[in-house]
């Protein structure tokens, strides 16, 4: 009998949160991509303040992937092309606040604008709102592993068919062979 791969998955999640315990509040900034309200709140704030650098659909700047000396200056893509997803809600909420990742030293310079004085802590989460409901389902499932309790998690993940993400599939087909 073959299982669905969301079996797998929940499993492990199960197992990784009862290794976990209850460590780790739920993020303060969750985006949650099935609030169609926030969704169109985060895509009006979106056209206001993001979309000349990423893109008016969420495609990045022109060569954005192209490693140069210019590279960190280019927009990402925040659709499923970038690497937006590689990040958790917490992250990436601290980016678009404050211009740079948590562990990156406030010495580095990022050509990312801080948004901490432009828009409020929940616009910021709106927009984040908005990107996430661009991903087809195996991105979000892969993106919520990132958030405390799995956070994100789309209401859908056990209804459609879905795969993971290429950079994810190594990681599942490994953990496959050694939960058997």
């Amino acid at each position: 009998m073959r299982r669905r791969p969301l079996c797998y998955f929940a499993g492990a999640a199960a197992a990784l949160s009862a290794v976990m315990g209850a460590a780790g509040a739920p993020a303060d900034h969750f985006a949650d991509a099935d609030n169609l309200a926030a969704v169109e709140r985060g895509k009006q704030v979106y056209y206001q303040h993001c979309f000349s650098c990423h893109g008016r659909n969420l495609e990045g700047q022109f060569l954005w992937q192209l490693q140069d000396q210019f590279a960190h200056r280019r927009a990402p893509a925040h659709d499923a092309s970038g690497h937006t997803w590689m990040h958790s809600d917490e992250d990436l909420f601290y980016m678009a606040k404050y211009g740079r990742f948590p562990d990156v030293p406030k010495n580095i310079r990022s050509y990312m604008p801080a948004f901490e004085h432009r828009l409020s802590d929940s616009e910021i989460v709106a927009v984040l709102a908005y990107i996430k409901a661009h991903w087809p389902t195996g991105i979000r499932v892969s993106q919520s592993m990132l958030n405390p309790h799995f956070m994100g998690m789309p209401k859908d993940a056990n209804k459609v068919a879905w795969t993971l993400p290429p950079t994810c599939s190594a990681s599942y087909k490994r953990w496959k062979q050694i939960s058997r």
